[in-house]
């Protein structure tokens, strides 16, 4: 029995070598680690990639997220706005008649309390972007003038336009259509009608300079350098209008009222604003007044106006022009009107002697 025990006991311990190598194996196997290593190598380079993303959707404008293109106001918290939903804003809590709040955090702005962010800017201005024309990559602060000048995709036009030719592509292709072009090889019958167009465009610009010179050599002109500050109607709230103090011309008393999309019920709800105004003559005249009128930018004030000349007769009866277009720029212009505490302007007046 003695000699059988280390037989049994010799012929059982073999097989356990075996198992402990099986089983040293498995954990010395490196396949799993590296492809764990491999996959972690790979999301740092992804998230390297995609760090001028990730700094776009940090450094974007709270309101309309995307990145300025120029100015950046923040809050007092410190979240950022570009310039045009910052102007946007204030208009917006003027026309409600409420204090301005960033859309973050609710804490109250205007333009004494809210700063430019000038790392914010300067930051911006250096990450990539798109050209909307060869879709390469470059700077912010470069892009405007690659696209305006220097990309070969950018939209050109014929330089027969003027003539009619409707072609419109690549700047790269313009030499070749050129040089194939039709059109300056038609007869002057089959151009007028682009010649005419251009004419026209040409004579209402004579027109309003023509008018401007006639009006300079009235006897009897003026000006005066305004504020328009704003007011309210006890009708509905959101309606807000502006007006000038009392100024004299011509030995008379006048004040000038402006509006807001004529006037609509709730402005707040369009993007788009306009204003026009009106002149109101205060005082009472014997006699009939026929008056040219139009809006400078004039020497305090920086609105961006294409200047209009505008006519009423003022009586007795007929104290009040009708509502006419201010011709700002656009939209954006008249909301950073709207978000100004006043709108300085000159206002130039002609009398027609009688």
């Amino acid at each position: 029995m003695s000699e059988a025990e280390p037989a049994t006991s010799s012929s059982e311990l073999p097989p356990e070598p075996s198992v402990t190598v099986e089983i040293m194996d498995d954990f010395t196997e490196p396949e799993a680690k590296k492809r764990k290593v491999s996959t972690s190598i790979r999301n740092l380079d992804s998230k390297t990639d995609k760090l001028e993303q990730r700094l776009g959707g940090i450094l974007c404008c709270a309101v309309c997220l995307d990145l300025p293109r120029a100015a950046v106001y923040q809050c007092s918290n410190g979240h950022l706005m570009c310039a045009g939903c910052f102007t946007h804003v204030l208009a917006d809590a003027r026309l409600r008649d409420e204090m301005a709040t960033c859309p973050n955090c609710r804490v109250e702005i205007s333009k004494a309390s809210a700063t430019r962010n000038l790392a914010v800017e300067n930051a911006v201005s250096e990450l990539p972007s798109e050209c909307q024309f060869c879709n390469k990559e470059y700077p912010r602060n470069t892009l405007e003038k690659h696209e305006e000048s220097v990309c070969e995709e950018r939209i050109s036009g014929c330089k027969y336009s003027r003539i009619g030719c409707p072609w419109r592509g690549p700047v790269h292709e313009s030499k070749q259509h050129e040089s194939e072009c039709a059109h300056p090889h038609r007869s002057g019958l089959e151009i007028m009608d682009a010649l005419q167009v251009i004419d026209q465009q040409t004579a209402n610009e004579r027109k309003l300079f023509d008018s401007i010179f006639e009006l300079l050599g009235y006897e009897k002109i003026t000006f005066n350098d305004l504020q328009l500050k704003p007011y309210r109607t006890e009708e509905f709230v959101h309606r807000l209008f502006y007006e000038t103090s009392r100024f004299s011309a011509f030995n008379n008393q006048w004040v000038l009222k402006a509006r807001i999309n004529n006037m609509q019920k709730d402005p707040t709800q369009s993007s788009e604003r306009e204003m026009t105004y009106q002149l109101i003559l205060k005082t009472k005249t014997t006699v009939p007044l026929s008056m040219h009128f139009l809006i400078l930018r004039g020497p305090f004030g920086d609105m961006k106006i294409h200047p209009r000349i505008h006519k009423f007769d003022f009586s007795e009866q007929e104290n009040e022009s009708p509502y006419v277009p201010l011709a700002l720029s656009d939209s954006a212009e008249c909301n950073r009107l709207l978000a100004s505490k006043t709108i300085n302007f000159r206002l130039v007046l002609f009398l027609a002697s009688k």
